[in-house]
């Protein structure tokens, strides 16, 4: 199963427990392929770098470099050439679009209804972290 899991719900499974963490634990336990574009990785960066995220990193005991570090491990990176024209309403989750379409994707997973409003791309399935793991639980 190979996944393409939005910024917002990474952030949210790394650094909260809760459904997307769950759903990074069937990323750990091998049951999801995670894949990220080098794109959508330097987006990961960027925002997991913000001030806001400072306190909330330092009650986990973790800097946003082990974090980094953790998804490189976590996560296929693969090159994903930007799509011929856009398509979201936001043009940044196009980069999500065209990553889950260079990847052969399963799912896109986000929680941004500008993604989830489009309900499928290109027959890939747009869905929350809660709809990814009630497919994971009946797929059992």
């Amino acid at each position: 199963m190979r996944v393409v899991i939005d910024t917002n719900v990474l952030l949210s499974g790394l650094l909260w427990k809760g459904t997307p963490h769950t759903l990074l634990s069937q990323v750990r336990f091998g049951v999801v392929e995670l894949v990220m574009s080098h794109v959508l990785l330097e987006e990961f960066a960027e925002v997991i770098a913000r001030p806001k995220f400072t306190s909330i990193l330092q009650r986990t005991t973790r800097t946003h470099q082990q974090i980094l570090s953790e998804l490189h491990v976590l996560a296929d990176v693969i090159a994903a050439p930007p799509l011929p024209h856009p398509i979201c309403r936001d043009p940044d989750d196009d980069a999500v679009l065209a990553c889950a379409l260079a990847a052969q994707a399963d799912w896109i997973v986000s929680g941004d209804d500008d993604l989830l409003t489009l309900k499928e791309f290109q027959q890939i399935p747009i869905i929350t972290a809660t709809e990814a793991m009630q497919r994971l639980a009946m797929q059992k």
